[in-house]
């Protein structure tokens, strides 16, 4: 733990709005009466007419002091929302505080389909379900530890910096998450980027391809980028300019035991490799062991939070 975690947490401001999203018209279908509350009388829908849909909430807290840094744009990974950088799954202060206590202004995002964004009907707009995780799935993919084959039994590794004995308050955070709706995921991040003006993005896992599409789209808006653990690397066209915003990709241990991961590394390290921008730190590399794919809530977090920071200040950004 940090000596920024024992600091008061002061704000000059905070607040919320909704960015992006835009109009459908549905029509055709079925007029319906649905009990909308125990003992209330029924109500007649009509699902015909205008939607709003994949519109973006975004919550923001500034900093005070303001060190006179750049604002942090703290997008979250696949099924979840902005909870992830709020206090860990065992108490502990997230990222949005301990960067807020750094000086930095931070905007805290549930992406486009996700939390206090809403949704679009479904399949009349969003033409399938959504994938909703397990705990076990999540257990083993964000290589906490392992499932035995043949109990079932999850075991963390012995080393893990993940808090297991709060992994259930994790679990409580995991949101439905659909796999059709990348543009209008992008197109609200970009409306965000647009209302901010220039800023720092922090990701993780699937934001990551946002955030580095973002970077080589607006240079202008996105001026660094904190990708931890990006689960996948986009095919950019760098055609007729190259990706040159200041790049860091955070990965933790254990990367061997899941078999995306590996590859995974390799297409990272191919992107740093093309990129001259680009700096990957891995954390067994320095000595950091048993980090999950939540970096962010893992018990040494705010260590790492640090290493960001500093990172951030020797660019400049």
């Amino acid at each position: 733990m940090t000596e920024h975690a024992t600091v008061p947490l002061r704000l000059r401001g905070m607040g919320a709005f909704h960015v992006g999203g835009r109009d459908v018209e549905l029509s055709g279908l079925p007029v319906r009466e649905h009990l909308m509350a125990e003992g209330g009388q029924p109500v007649r829908i009509d699902p015909n007419g205008r939607y709003v849909v994949e519109q973006m909430y975004a919550q923001y807290s500034l900093a005070d002091p303001d060190a006179g840094r750049l604002p942090l744009l703290l997008w979250h990974g696949g099924g979840m929302t902005g909870a992830t950088w709020e206090t860990t799954p065992d108490g502990r202060p997230g990222w949005l505080h301990e960067f807020l206590r750094r000086g930095r202004d931070v905007y805290l995002c549930d992406a486009v389909e996700r939390g206090r964004s809403g949704f679009a009907p479904v399949p009349h707009v969003w033409p399938e379900a959504p994938v909703i995780q397990t705990p076990a799935d999540i257990f083993t993919r964000f290589r906490i530890g392992t499932r035995d084959p043949a109990t079932g039994a999850l075991r963390p590794f012995a080393d893990t910096q993940f808090p297991v004995a709060a992994f259930d308050a994790l679990a409580r955070q995991m949101v439905p998450r659909w796999t059709t709706t990348d543009p209008a995921v992008l197109a609200g991040y970009l409306a965000l980027l647009e209302r901010t003006g220039p800023a720092v993005i922090v990701c993780h896992s699937q934001a990551g391809v946002f955030a580095l599409r973002a970077a080589h789209a607006r240079p202008d808006l996105v001026r660094a980028d904190i990708a931890l653990e990006p689960a996948s690397i986009p095919m950019l066209d760098t055609s007729t300019h190259a990706y040159d915003v200041p790049t860091l990709v955070l990965l933790g241990d254990h990367i061997d035991t899941d078999a995306r991961w590996p590859r995974m590394a390799d297409r990272i390290r191919t992107f740093a490799n093309a990129h001259a921008a680009v700096d990957i730190l891995s954390l067994p590399d320095i000595g950091m062991h048993g980090n999950s794919h939540m970096l962010m809530m893992d018990r040494n977090s705010l260590a790492i939070a640090a290493r960001v920071s500093d990172w951030l200040i020797q660019k400049g950004v």
